[in-house]
């Protein structure tokens, strides 16, 4: 931005642009988290019950791993956000470079 691009207003404007994307950001991570924290609580309250009633449930173990593929999920996609941009970034780069 030059000195002739400045319009009062502009930065504050461009500031709360980014605050809204960061705090839409910042909800869809802790949505993420809730959602496996959810299935977490669930499962260990069932199956406690289960414990406590003397029940033996096999079904657990294909519960159990479908929490742990959970996991595994939101924990590669918070981890993978920054690996997504910065290969976003060197494709925008190389389009750069071809153009």
């Amino acid at each position: 931005m030059n000195s002739s691009d400045f319009r009062p207003g502009t930065i504050n404007s461009e500031r709360a642009s980014e605050d809204s994307e960061l705090l839409r950001a910042a909800k869809e991570r802790v949505d993420t988290k809730m959602g496996f924290l959810t299935h977490l609580l669930v499962f260990a309250c069932v199956n406690g019950g289960f414990f406590l009633l003397g029940w033996r449930v096999f079904p657990i173990w294909g519960w159990a791993l479908g929490l742990a593929i959970h996991g595994v999920v939101v924990l590669a996609s918070l981890q993978g956000e920054g690996l997504r941009s910065r290969m976003l970034s060197r494709e925008i780069e190389q389009l750069r470079r071809q153009a």
